[in-house]
């Protein structure tokens, strides 16, 4: 079977709203971003759709915030906790860091975890473990309010690089199927 091309803004736009739906869900977990950026639709511009995303996700409160987080595994878990392909693609780099750095990652997003309430979120594509700590030693000096508008920037840019990617690579084929 020949490989498929990209999906594309057009390719999105053909799909039904559920397909639509499940697609953004795998961006975000957050259903009411979902569903706000779908109704946005239909998008003149892959432009278009990525500036709705973004305006949708500074408008959520923080409750849908938080749902969005439940989609997002610790920075440093095992490949087989991410809850996606693209948290375990975006994580790849931590899992051939040195057995020390994965332990002080861990240690310290249970430390970022307890003062923030929340999982430590960064935008980790491309970037080595080393880098992934650095970050998070750094933002563990944040005051919650800081740290709550650096997360959501992160969010942001972890749903924009999804949501290109999702656009510009072929689509995933369905479970038992062949090339």
């Amino acid at each position: 079977m020949p490989t498929q091309g990209a999906l594309g803004l057009d390719g999105f736009r053909r799909l039904t709203e559920r397909q639509q739906m499940n697609l953004l869900f795998g961006v975000c977990s957050s259903p009411i971003w979902a569903r706000r950026v779908l109704a946005g639709s239909p998008f003149r511009s892959v432009d278009a759709l990525l500036d709705r995303a973004d305006r949708v996700l500074a408008e959520l409160p923080d409750a849908e915030i938080d749902a969005a987080l439940d989609g997002h595994p610790r920075i440093g878990a095992s490949l087989k906790e991410a809850h996606n392909a693209s948290s375990a693609r975006e994580q790849a780099a931590v899992s051939t860091a040195a057995d020390s750095v994965k332990a002080e990652l861990a240690e310290k997003n249970l430390e970022y975890d307890r003062k923030f309430g929340y999982v430590y979120l960064v935008c980790a594509s491309g970037r080595s473990a080393e880098e992934l700590l650095e970050i998070l030693t750094d933002r563990l000096h944040n005051d919650p309010d800081t740290e709550r508008r650096v997360m959501r920037s992160e969010l942001a840019k972890i749903n924009r690089l999804r949501l290109e990617r999702l656009l510009s690579e072929p689509p995933a084929e369905a479970p038992g199927s062949s090339r």
